[in-house]
């Protein structure tokens, strides 16, 4: 059992790679049910997104789907980071990567409101 719980929590971005589509105004609404991890998330961009994960001891497995106001469809594929801040909220730091042509990576980082 792992002592990270993303249920019913929500997300925003604190930082993000110039090549990302999420930004400051973009909500993550987090479910868990055991090592399964799933979001929706909108805003910032994002008409609506969708993302699947699988929660190994403090790292997350993850794939991310989306569909921008400009209406394009987007995925890609992250590892996060897990941890703890100070006021033990979980923080998420992410490698991730668009799964296009252009293979663009880049790195975020969240944090739970």
């Amino acid at each position: 059992m792992s002592v990270f719980n993303f249920d019913n929590k929500t997300f925003t971005l604190v930082e993000n790679s110039e090549n990302g589509s999420a930004n400051s105004k973009t909500i993550f609404e987090y479910k868990q049910e055991g090592s399964l991890v799933t979001a929706d998330y909108h805003g910032g961009g994002i008409k609506y997104g969708k993302i699947i994960a699988r929660l190994e001891n403090d790292t997350l497995h993850i794939l991310y789907q989306c569909l921008t106001d400009e209406d394009e469809l987007k995925a890609g594929k992250a590892t996060a980071k897990v941890s703890l801040n100070e006021e033990s909220k979980i923080r998420l730091i992410l490698d991730w990567e668009w799964l296009d042509k252009n293979e663009e990576k880049g790195s975020s980082e969240y944090i739970e409101n």
